[in-house]
């Protein structure tokens, strides 16, 4: 089973539709909403904690029944994603979960993604989950459970420092990754893998889900 999170932030996309997402979901103690998530999260039967973005997207309806629990920014530098991202460590909170993030607008999903490295170290714990897989930003040398056959992807979205690996298929010894497909679709080989990294290296990891949900 995955630990549990502090916080799930639920983004504008694709709204999960496996088994694993709706119940870290309905177990969560804190739910914050992008605005834009709301009719998706009222039509699952959950109520959101906290609605924070420029509220643009949210109808008058959910404006009215969800007076209590608005908060407005109005900032038109960032998207609803980072600035719900950023009231939850207002808030206090460490362990972050985001649903949500991914489908829908492929800009989105990409730009999404590359919001974890940024805010990585902010908290003890960011990751970001969809009905395939789990992504999770490395700023260390870390462990990771897993389980073989587990599909496995690393990408580097400012290319500096050095990587190497253990207990992936393919190896990968001391390199650079310098374009995202670099370091693709590979593959677990038992129940956990280290990604060893240089001071400078920031990676993203993308697991794979397979019927038992992994451990982070």
């Amino acid at each position: 089973m995955i630990t549990p999170y502090d916080c799930i932030i639920v983004a504008n996309g694709h709204f999960p539709q496996t088994a694993l997402p709706l119940r870290l979901l309905r177990q969560a103690s804190v739910v914050i909403a992008c605005d834009g998530a709301v009719a998706a999260l009222n039509n699952a039967g959950i109520i959101p904690t906290a609605i924070v973005g420029d509220l643009d997207s949210l109808s008058l309806r959910f404006r009215e029944q969800y007076a209590d629990r608005l908060y407005p920014v109005e900032d038109q530098e960032v998207n609803d994603l980072t600035k719900s991202i950023r009231f939850a460590r207002q808030a206090g909170q460490q362990e972050i979960l985001i649903l949500g993030a991914t489908g829908l607008r492929e800009d989105h999903t990409l730009g999404n993604i590359s919001l974890l490295m940024e805010h990585a170290p902010l908290f003890r714990r960011i990751e970001m989950l969809s009905d395939y897989g789990l992504f999770t930003p490395l700023l260390q040398t870390t462990t990771l459970k897993s389980r073989p056959g587990i599909q496995v992807s690393l990408f580097s979205l400012s290319p500096s420092g050095t990587l190497s690996t253990s207990g992936l298929r393919w190896p990968i010894r001391n390199r650079q990754l310098t374009a995202w497909w670099q370091g693709t679709l590979n593959e677990a080989t038992g129940n956990s893998f280290t990604i060893t990294l240089s001071p400078d290296a920031r990676i993203l990891v993308y697991r794979t889900l397979l019927r038992k949900p992994l451990k982070t």
